[in-house]
């Protein structure tokens, strides 16, 4: 199971998924009454944010114990694929929906770890998914020697 380079991709890319919960998207100098009341911009701010987070981050850990049926991790590990794509597309939405209200000018904010984090757990699944394809690949030719 961890013995394949997949299983490990999978591994990086549920722990990019669960580390959004500990690093922030952006901090803010000043705060404001929406997505900056606490100076900072993280999953915790939307519900939508937490569920896709959570889903990307659970779906990546099952797809480790699908090795058996390559078939079916690989069909699973598209969700994380598509999740990591999602998160900062939404986290964008949120962020411009509620600048237009906000005090916070774009000068006062910095970026954060967080903001990166979903372009690795992409990498990781892509890497994942392409390491699945190849093994799937490699059996398939054993097959066909027997």
């Amino acid at each position: 199971m961890i013995q394949r380079i997949q299983s490990l991709f999978l591994l990086l890319t549920s722990a990019a998924f669960g580390l959004l919960f500990i690093w922030p998207f952006a901090l803010s100098e000043k705060k404001d009454n929406t997505l900056f009341a606490d100076n900072v911009f993280n999953v915790q701010d939307h519900i939508l944010l937490i569920i896709m987070t959570l889903t990307g981050c659970l779906t990546a850990f099952v797809a480790i114990f699908l090795f058996r049926n390559r078939k079916v991790q690989s069909k699973v590990t598209y969700f994380p694929i598509i999740l990591s794509i999602l998160i900062p597309v939404m986290a964008f939405v949120f962020f411009t929906n509620t600048s237009s209200t906000s005090v916070v000018q774009a000068e006062d904010i910095q970026d954060q770890a967080g903001m990166y984090l979903p372009a690795v757990s992409l990498i990781f699944g892509l890497l994942a998914l392409r390491y699945i394809n190849k093994d799937d690949k490699l059996v398939k030719s054993m097959d066909r020697l027997r």
